[in-house]
């Protein structure tokens, strides 16, 4: 006879299933974990199972629980394997790879906590951002409570999110309502000047950098910090070819152009651009979108302009600002050389907050600072602009003509990135902004600067054949990989295709 129990991994012992229990024990169905806890996964880690498990565990064996202190902030055991809990017991229940650190305390307040699995309570982030104001010492686990500086760093992450600004001032509000109750009148005190220096509003001691900077208005994001040091070290190590630019290229700062717009929505049949630029036929029909095209090949086609380079953060920052007042110049509406004033994603990709973006540029420009080499930089700048996303339009742009602006200085040859070669191009910006990988971009990089090489640049219908050729204005491939690969034009006959 089977065990009479849930269809779990997990099995709690009760009056009505010792027998059960037993007979499964001597079977070896079962296996003990713990008093009164045992597991169907007898071949399986112990610890591992537990961890999978916690809160049903937590709810069977600490029923009607409220989590509460760091748990209930960082959403999740603590390093060690800590959980701490509101319950009616008070002393340690410890299990393989977790230990329950129960303590007496006032239960779950009505309109304020949250149901949660099983039975248990979920601290709200009020009442959790209040109680980790509590100083607790370390003994032999982890502070029941964050330290003063994992606070700032929790807050200060948040901060960092879509509307963090407005949730951390309505936490402090509702932390008002609750610090009665919790006889935490002082602490909710405590928590209002922290978060209003944060803010900016009030001076008090800070112990985090970035809460320091944030406080000062020069916040920056640290995650990203991290991503452009991957990029940076992988850039610094990598052996780049040396590409001289080619003489008399008249026609690569329109095609640049033309692409570095199609590749962004701004879609035109060639044969329209090119009439756009050289003719000054603005189609009635689509002003703003010519003028995106006219504005990009304004800054590109200018070698003094595109052989500039910042020699400060402050510099830097004006260049930004300057060129992409060029480029959006036909469209006010996304306040041409201007920061972005409204948080902006892609997809999945949360970018940088308005708050934090001169900050972050600024820090990413002391890293491009260390690169010497001309390409390390380029793939570095263009990363660091993409990813901030500083404006609310015309990043991808700003990136691309960033990036060519180093390579100018050093008179090596620039990089486009043709129609067909967009999925290439985006999927490597993902694989270093979701899985710490450079490898992908700096490989996209280096062959779309190699394809640019390839292409006689002085005469316009040899270009436009050897791009058609080549397959530049082909069908960028889909999610399962099917459409036009981008080709060499010195290795045509043999179809090599393009790295990713």
């Amino acid at each position: 006879m089977g065990i009479p129990l849930s269809k779990s991994e997990i099995v709690v012992s009760r009056l009505d299933n010792r027998d059960a229990i037993k007979r499964a024990l001597q079977k070896k169905q079962l296996r003990r974990l713990a008093p009164r806890l045992y597991t169907t996964a007898v071949g399986a880690d112990p610890a591992a199972i537990v961890k999978r498990n916690v809160w049903p565990i937590a709810a069977q064996l600490l029923p009607g629980s409220l989590i509460v202190d760091r748990t209930a902030l960082e959403n999740r055991p603590a390093s060690d394997g800590s959980v701490f809990l509101v319950a009616d017991r008070s002393y340690d229940l410890v299990l393989p790879g977790i230990t329950f650190r129960p303590r007496f305390g006032l239960g779950p307040i009505e309109g304020v906590d949250k149901p949660f699995m099983g039975g248990l309570w979920m601290s709200s982030q009020s009442r959790a951002l209040l109680e980790n104001m509590r100083p607790t010492r370390a003994r032999n686990h982890v502070r029941s409570t964050l330290s003063r500086a994992e606070l700032e760093e929790w807050m200060e992450r948040l901060l960092r999110r879509g509307g963090g600004v407005e949730k951390l001032n309505a936490l402090r509000d509702e932390v008002k309502h609750i610090a009665k109750p919790l006889c935490m009148e002082e602490q909710a005190h405590e928590l209002s000047q922290l978060i209003s220096t944060l803010l900016g509003t009030h001076k008090a001691p800070l112990i985090t950098e970035g809460a320091k900077a944030r406080s000062l208005g020069i916040g920056y994001d640290p995650e990203r910090l991290e991503l452009f040091e991957t990029l940076r070290i992988a850039v610094g190590q990598t052996p780049f070819a040396r590409i001289p630019a080619r003489k008399n290229a008249e026609y690569l700062p329109f095609f640049e152009a033309y692409f570095s717009n199609h590749i962004e929505g701004t879609e035109f049949e060639i044969d329209e651009a090119y009439d756009i630029v050289f003719e000054g036929a603005i189609p009635e029909e689509r002003p703003d979108d010519a003028h995106d095209i006219l504005g990009t090949f304004r800054v590109v086609a200018d070698q003094a302009e595109m052989a500039r380079v910042a020699k400060s953060s402050e510099e830097f920052l004006k260049l930004l600002k300057y060129r992409h007042s060029i480029i959006m110049d036909g469209r006010k509406d996304v306040r041409p050389g201007e920061f972005k004033i409204k948080s902006n994603r892609w997809g999945e990709t949360i970018f940088v907050e308005p708050e934090l973006v001169e900050g972050t540029l600024a820090r990413g420009f002391e890293y491009l600072q260390t690169l010497e080499d001309p390409m390390a930089r380029a793939v570095f700048v263009m990363f660091l602009i993409a990813e901030v996303h500083p404006f609310a339009d015309g990043n991808g742009r700003m990136a691309r003509i960033m990036m060519n602006s180093e390579l100018v200085r050093a008179g090596e040859e620039r990089i486009i990135i043709p129609t067909v070669f967009r999925t290439e191009y985006l999927q490597s910006l993902k694989a270093l902004t979701h899985n710490d990988r450079a490898s992908a971009l700096i490989h996209v990089l280096s062959f779309a600067q190699r394809y640019v090489s390839e292409i006689e640049f002085s005469e316009y219908e040899i270009a436009l054949r050897t791009l058609r050729e080549s397959m530049a204005f082909g069908n960028p491939a889909d999610s399962m990989g099917k459409g036009d690969h981008l080709i060499l034009p010195s290795r045509q006959g043999k179809r090599n295709r393009s790295p990713i």
